[in-house]
């Protein structure tokens, strides 16, 4: 066993005797021990990030876009040792890791891009008598020291849908990973070190619950964007007091399919939606609501596409479906998946677990009120359910506490606006099941699901602040 790892903060690496091991999902093996900051090192890294506020702020266009760049190259040139040691830490199939990592070199190049193009705005102000040489102008300032809390199930770019826009807005950040994978968070923070970030610009800090919470109370922060949990985050939010906040939380997103549809399409994608990573993603396709005229054809053919996915160890090229984060996660899923037979559910596929990997499952005769339906299930589990009339299914989809993304499969144009005007969701995607994200556009949801948006330009937005200049521009004497 190595050292353990040390933390980033104000570009120092720091050592102490409190550590985490990090534990290999899949098989239960500790790859490494992280050394976890104490009370004094928290505070040092509040006040830290706090300081680096100014000259972070003073950062021009170039030298973010640059700063930016860098990180986005370097990213690309260890990307087979990060894909590594997402696998490693998190349980992912190395083809998704890979995917993962692409993604994140994406996310950054992108907000290398934003970062010129930061929009300002001129206002006439000359609308009433006696304002007539008045003018305004309107530029977006940084917000200031912004705290990051991170999950799981995307060490990487998640926390660079965190860090980038923070970044490119010209803030600091403080980076708080998942304790089941900060390694490639604290990757993610030797390589901004290297790529210029300045000292404080990006501080990455392990620790436990406890100090988490006293940062997300700290006054210093002036935004905190939390992905996670709807139970967590909410309750974070609860401690916050003044500072903005953004929560990107859970969903059990629904996709519904119409007559019309492209079977064989919406078949392949919802195998792929449902059961990529072991359903452990916040969009992964859960609820199929399925036309009662094709509900056994449509089914047909999803069962033969999730038959063909492969189980098992996540180093292995042909994988699709490794391992739930931990044992307790497994249980979990085994349990829900029990409850819901137990209630009348049946299991057309799946249903078993084996250690960490539970089997790719599929349910039918499912209720509203179970488990399966109503919560999220963050794992790989897919239910269908018939309905009569397009209204209804999306009343079925709504009925949830949560509403991320929703996805719908028709050929006609007036169902998709049907449907986008009436789903309660953040985004809905026609003929694409809702587990499609394109690391630019704005993502998050409503209800349960979050408040505010990623995505970069979106991210800025929230990471900054309208600040109004209001000039009084009078002709020069001697004019004519």
């Amino acid at each position: 066993m190595q050292e353990p790892r040390p933390f980033l903060v104000h570009g120092q690496w720091k050592h102490g005797e409190r550590t985490a091991r990090v534990v290999n999902p899949f098989t239960g093996q500790t790859i490494a021990e992280v050394v976890q900051a104490t009370e004094a090192d928290v505070e040092q890294a509040i006040a830290s990030t706090a300081n680096a506020a100014v000259a972070m702020g003073k950062l021009p266009a170039h030298a973010r876009y640059n700063m930016l760049q860098q990180i986005a190259a370097l990213l690309y040139r260890r990307r087979d040792e990060l894909a590594s040691l997402i696998t490693a830490e998190a349980g992912k199939p190395i083809t998704d890791a890979k995917r993962e990592v692409s993604r994140a070199v994406q996310t950054f190049t992108v907000a290398a891009e934003e970062s010129r193009r930061i929009p300002g705005e001129v206002i006439p102000l000359d609308w009433t008598p006696g304002t007539d040489s008045h003018l305004g102008i309107m530029r977006r300032v940084p917000i200031g020291p912004i705290l990051g809390i991170t999950p799981f199930n995307f060490p990487l770019n998640l926390v660079a849908h965190k860090v980038a826009p923070a970044l490119a807005a010209g803030n600091p950040i403080l980076i708080k990973p998942a304790p089941q994978t900060p390694l490639t968070a604290l990757v993610l923070g030797e390589i901004a070190w290297e790529a210029g970030v300045p000292p404080g610009g990006l501080n990455v800090v392990p620790c436990d619950n406890v100090l988490a919470e006293r940062m997300v109370a700290d006054p210093r922060f002036k935004l905190m964007s939390f992905t996670g949990s709807a139970a967590v985050g909410w309750m974070l939010k609860a401690k916050c007091g003044k500072k903005k906040v953004t929560l990107e939380l859970g969903g059990n997103a629904g996709v519904v399919i119409e007559p019309d549809a492209d079977l064989d399409l919406a078949a392949q994608r919802c195998a792929a939606g449902g059961f990529g990573y072991a359903g452990q993603t916040c969009i992964s396709v859960q609820r199929v609501f399925v036309h009662q005229s094709v509900v056994e054809a449509f089914t047909t053919k999803l069962l033969i596409h999730v038959a063909r996915l492969k189980a098992g160890d996540p180093t292995d090229e042909m994988t699709t479906i490794g391992p739930v984060i931990d044992p307790g996660a497994a249980h979990r899923i085994e349990n829900w998946i029990s409850d819901a037979v137990a209630q009348g559910a049946r299991v057309l596929l799946g249903g078993k677990r084996m250690g960490s990997v539970v089997e790719a499952t599929v349910l039918a005769n499912v209720t509203p009120d179970m488990k399966v339906s109503c919560e999220e299930v963050f794992g790989p589990v897919i239910t269908v359910t018939p309905y009569r009339q397009l209204s209804d299914a999306i009343a079925l989809l709504n009925q949830s506490e949560y509403g991320l993304q929703a996805g719908l499969f028709t050929q006609d144009v007036n169902k998709i606006f049907y449907a986008f005007r009436h789903l309660e969701v953040g985004a809905v995607l026609a003929n694409e099941i809702p587990t499609f994200r394109a690391d630019h556009m704005p993502y998050g949801g409503v209800k349960d699901s979050g408040l505010g948006r990623e995505g970069i330009s979106a991210a800025i937005e929230d990471m900054t602040e309208p600040r109004l200049l209001v000039l009084n521009v009078k002709d020069p004497s001697g004019s004519a």
